[in-house]
């Protein structure tokens, strides 16, 4: 039981590694290279009173001083420096409008996709001569990456997140996107080779004639997320059908490098025409567009759930619900479903930096140069494996070839979430200053995608389907990414207020009413349905600027200009 728990631990972890579309900014900076820096700054000296910063974060989360844990307490002893943090509550874009409007903000913020608001308002000091004098370390581990992030005006104002350095290392199970499936359904049938929509959605029909109730409770055949901000794991399942990866609203060709819309193509209509058949017959959830996030996670965990399509992030709570339910049949397999034979499957993410999202220190902080240097103890090695490891004997061990792997008491103890609390883990391995990647050592820098690791967290239920379909992991299943130097595009800097920023906006409206009207259609009617939407979207003013700034982004990110702007 605990090896599931620690590959729980895993998959949960996953959650505060993926970020959503937003643009960047091409204003002019009032603040110049030197803002920001104070005479000991200048000096290249830096006091060690102590002193402590606001740090807000735009995601959910639990405030804590960074000094209650281990990690956070150890650099405050070299540093003196301390953060209080402060997650969101509420609206994301209302909070960082009201910092905004009142020109006073915590001393470090991580604005998410609200990034381009702190950018306009100018209320990121520049970074560039901090960087110089007190984070030579973050600037080594950032070297490959810093023309990306620099703005139009030479300055750095925010440090992106994750780059990843030395080798990329997939996950050795999913926490992308997927077509999931109950195991039980696979066990059920005899575990068969599943590869279109039409084999996965037969599977389940067949398993929920044959089992109409699941402990009492009507069976659910299949489901999706749609709501509110969340929309968009419905809108991208064609995509993903068609054998491409999460680039956003766009499908980038390959060979061209042209970026096309897919929301009126012919696998959104397929899709569509699918689940309209899938509710006609009875066998689409009734609350699919209606119910909320919380709703969608109490649904999955419920165990009545056959199949649904989403990312692996999304939904950890619901996952560690159904393990400690202790009937793994009731669990989740992910599947790479396509359209039809012949497609390969991209649902695996090549290497991807994101270039449009980070951490940056405000005008109004005191002293910003012990920010960074508090940053750059923080991204060396050496802590870096704390963080993602923890303390070597403790959390992990190393064999003879110095690779890292788990005993199953060090499994257990990292799967404890109050241990990951107190030592640091929860706190830094998101937010903050970080790599991805392999340590100089070839040790992956995320325990995850050690895959010593995530053997170790298998248990026998799940060897059952891992060795039913001759797999020694779960992402074995899946094609591997191809090379896409410009993932991903939906990372691309759209100005607030631009043509292609109304574009996204009125597109995704008229998605969000179209769609679920579509679904929902009597099938006699679908074309009809299917036929106004696609007029109505077509017709919308800028869909050809839409799509050639794509393609242009793509073309300068290939010529390794990760700036362009509309």
């Amino acid at each position: 039981m605990f090896k599931k728990k620690a590959l729980l631990a895993l998959i949960l972890s996953s959650l505060f590694i993926f970020l959503m579309a937003c643009g960047g900014n091409d204003s002019d900076s009032s603040a110049g290279d030197d803002s920001g820096s104070s005479d000991d700054a200048s000096s290249g000296e830096t006091s060690n009173e102590p002193v402590t910063y606001h740090y807000f974060i735009g995601t959910a989360g639990d405030d804590i001083n960074a000094n209650e844990t281990e990690i956070g307490k150890m650099l405050e002893d070299e540093t003196g420096v301390n953060f209080q943090t402060e997650y969101l509550v509420g609206d994301l874009m209302e909070k960082i409008g009201v910092m905004v409007a009142g020109g006073q903000y915590p001393d470090v913020v991580v604005p998410d996709h609200a990034i381009e608001m702190m950018l306009d308002a100018q209320a990121f000091i520049p970074l560039n001569d901090l960087l110089e004098e007190h984070g030579q370390n973050i600037l080594a581990m950032y070297s490959e990456y810093i023309d990306r992030f620099t703005m139009p005006d030479g300055n750095i104002y925010y440090l992106p997140l994750g780059p990843t350095i030395n080798e990329h290392v997939p996950n050795p199970n999913i926490d992308q996107g997927a077509f999931w499936i109950q195991r039980g359904v696979l066990k059920d049938a005899g575990f068969p080779e599943i590869n279109t929509l039409d084999e996965y959605l037969a599977l389940i029909k067949d398993y929920a004639d044959k089992n109409p109730e699941i402990d009492g409770a009507r069976t659910v055949p299949f489901t999706g997320l749609t709501y509110d901000t969340s929309f968009f794991t419905f809108s991208n399942t064609p995509n993903h059908l068609a054998g491409f990866p999460n680039d956003g609203s766009v499908q980038i060709d390959m060979d061209t490098h042209e970026a096309t819309v897919y929301a009126d193509k012919d696998e959104a209509k397929a899709y569509l025409k699918a689940l309209n058949e899938l509710n006609a017959e009875g066998y689409l959830d009734q609350e699919m567009f209606v119910m909320n996030n919380d709703d969608f996670l109490a649904k999955i965990s419920s165990g009545r759930v056959l199949g649904f399509f989403g990312y692996g992030w999304q939904w950890g709570t619901a996952r560690q619900t159904l393990e400690e339910a202790g009937n793994p049949d009731r669990e989740f397999m992910a599947l790479p479903v396509v359209l039809e034979e012949g497609i390969k499957d991209q649902y695996l993410e090549p290497a991807a930096f994101t270039q449009n999202r980070g951490v940056g220190i405000t005008v109004n902080a005191e002293n910003p140069e012990r920010i960074i240097q508090y940053w750059d103890k923080l991204i060396q090695e050496d802590m870096q494996r704390l963080v993602m490891w923890g303390e070597e004997g403790r959390h992990y061990t190393v064999n003879e070839e110095g690779r890292f792997y788990q005993t199953p008491e060090q499994v257990e103890l990292v799967a404890n979430q109050d241990e990951r609390k107190n030592f640091g883990m929860t706190l830094f391995e998101w937010n903050w200053p970080r790599v991805n990647g392999t340590f100089s050592d070839g040790n992956a820098v995320e325990a995850r995608r050690q895959p010593e690791v995530a053997l170790e967290t298998y248990d026998d239920d799940d060897r059952e389907y891992l060795d039913a379909y001759g797999l020694s992991t779960f992402a074995e299943l899946f094609s591997q990414p191809e090379d896409r130097p410009w993932y991903p595009a939906w990372s691309a800097n759209i100005e607030q207020g631009s043509d292609v920023a109304l574009f996204a906006t009125r597109a995704e409206e008229l998605q969000k009413r179209y769609y679920p009207q579509i679904v929902l259609a009597n099938p006699d009617n679908f074309e009809a349905e299917w036929n106004k939407f696609v007029d109505e979207y077509r017709s919308l003013d800028g869909l050809e600027t839409y799509e050639n700034f794509f393609t242009e982004t793509i073309k300068a990110r290939l010529e390794g200009n990760w700036q362009y702007r509309n």
